[in-house]
């Protein structure tokens, strides 16, 4: 039974508190994340249990879609909050979270174990290079936006630019999952053990709605106290937004990656931490942008901050990639600019 899953007993306690309003905004934001944790792993295990019946393909697709679908639904929330800050810093803290932070992490434990470990150079690549577009799809934008006077902007048109991107962004992540499963798929060395099903599919599909709803539930509790705890503990929605919430909503990833580098599976450890990256920001941000049309339009334009931090986070990505090879030294420089960048937008 995976540990995670005894952090389920917060789920309740997070409801109760909320409603008898017990603790503060940051008792009552912690517990509610806490429980959030072990829903991620629960949507994780079932998305899982659900590819053994559906086949490789699909089962990788089903991977694509739900492997990030505790960001989305934590981004909706505040995105129906006008918390345009931190979801905007929630997308960027994601991927660098993921590429410097877990891959960091599982380079540095898996080159503890095992030396120095191989990976399928050619898909990283690829995925790399993706990145690179998506970052300068977003870097565009606010370059653009940052060469005139705030009189001059016209919201309306830098909106409209946030859609276009955004459906260029969805078409590019449609096309690079054809692209993994089916006309390229031996590029990406990822060879996945079929393991005996430990569900029934009802089962799985149960686990799976059953969970979603309580991240939902969740989620719209945790993003209720995110400005009365920044408040209250004199945190930047930066921070919270760049480091807190990406943890929050990829610890049981995290865990599952540096797990399979211990394993010396670092191809596996690599698609989960490049592959999440690629979905949020080709897959999560473009749909909250058009979500945010039902409510009050999100311009995909990031702060100088974030935008120096992706740059920075690919700059790493492609250098460390390059050679197909890791070892622990890689993943400490991983985690050590990962500790600078969040100490940084702490205290800025």
């Amino acid at each position: 039974m995976n540990k995670m899953y005894y952090l389920l007993i917060f789920i309740p306690m997070s409801i109760l508190i909320h409603f008898m309003q017990i603790g503060g905004p940051s008792i009552q934001f912690l517990i509610t994340a806490l429980a959030i944790v072990p829903l991620a792993a629960l949507l994780g295990a079932a998305t899982e249990e659900l590819s053994k019946y559906t086949g490789a393909k699909l089962g990788g697709f089903l991977s694509a879609t739900f492997g990030n679908v505790t960001e989305l639904i934590l981004s909706f929330f505040a995105l129906k909050e006008g918390l345009f800050d931190i979801v905007k810093a929630s997308i960027a803290g994601s991927m660098i979270g993921n590429v410097l932070l877990v891959l960091g992490l599982s380079m540095f434990m898996g080159g503890l174990k095992n030396k120095t470990q191989k990976f399928a150079k050619e898909g990283v690549n690829v995925s790399v290079s993706l990145l690179t577009l998506a970052v300068i799809s977003l870097v565009i934008p606010a370059v653009c936006t940052g060469n005139f006077s705030t009189a001059d902007l016209n919201p309306v048109n830098y909106e409209n630019l946030s859609v276009v991107i955004a459906i260029v962004m969805l078409i590019v992540y449609s096309c690079s999952l054809y692209f993994a499963f089916f006309t390229h798929k031996d590029l990406y060395g990822v060879d996945h053990e079929v393991s005996k099903k430990k569900w029934k599919q009802s089962t799985a599909i149960a686990i799976l709605l059953i969970a979603t709803a309580f991240v939902a539930i969740e989620s719209e509790l945790l993003v209720g106290n995110i400005e009365p705890m920044t408040e209250q503990l004199h945190l930047s929605k930066l921070f919270v937004g760049l480091i807190i919430i990406p943890i929050i909503g990829n610890a049981a990833e995290h865990a599952t990656a540096v797990t399979m580098a211990i394993k010396n599976k670092m191809d596996i450890a690599i698609e989960i931490a490049i592959g999440s990256s690629l979905q949020i920001i080709l897959f999560i941000a473009p749909i909250l942008v058009l979500v945010s049309l039902l409510f009050k339009p999100m311009a995909l334009i990031f702060n100088t901050y974030e935008i120096v931090a992706l740059g920075v986070t690919v700059i790493i990505a492609n250098k460390v990639c390059n050679d197909g090879e890791s070892n622990w030294l890689e993943g400490l420089q991983l985690v050590s600019v990962y500790i600078i960048l969040a100490a940084t937008f702490f205290v800025v």
